[in-house]
């Protein structure tokens, strides 16, 4: 089997993700996992399909055919997981004031560790009782090697009183 990472973006329309999942399962295609969005009047997403290797080629085709002036859909061959040094993986929830560069300061720091964001998920949202703007963060990272958990927790506790 061979996997497919499909990127999509353009205006939100309804049927965006019908004619996607038909595209796929026209080519004998299977919907593994994704992440969409609504974002700003446009809609995002990141697919994984997975794809018998004999017909990869005609998905990959048939999916880039998808794009119009303003759909654009970028199709990348997946690569197999290699065998790697076993990593911890462990998960980071932030939450404070919203301000510019917080996303920059905080993968900064990780990257500083050699540590791997797996996912990330953000969002601002208004404070309950004052009203202001909250950045609200979700990640899930792999450190390398054995790095101590308690570098990262100093780390991020750095970021977050510089911020």
């Amino acid at each position: 089997m061979q996997s497919l990472v499909i990127t999509i973006v353009g205006p939100d329309r309804p049927g965006l993700v019908e004619s996607l999942s038909r595209t796929i399962a026209a080519h004998g295609g299977s919907w593994v996992e994704s992440s969409l969005s609504h974002l700003a009047g446009q809609f995002a997403g990141v697919v994984r399909a997975t794809v018998e290797d004999g017909s990869a080629v005609a998905l990959q085709q048939a999916l880039t055919a998808l794009t119009t002036e303003a759909l654009h859909v970028v199709v990348q061959r997946g690569v197999a997981a290699k065998d790697a040094e076993p990593r911890k993986t462990i998960e980071l929830d932030l939450v404070g004031a919203d301000r510019p560069g917080i996303v920059q300061a905080v993968s900064r720091a990780l990257a500083e560790l050699g540590v791997n964001v797996e996912s990330l998920e953000t969002a601002c949202e208004g404070a309950p009782m004052s009203g202001e703007l909250l950045f609200k963060a979700a990640a899930t990272l792999h450190l390398p090697g054995d790095l101590p958990v308690r570098n990262v927790r100093a780390a991020i506790e750095a970021v977050a009183a510089d911020l």
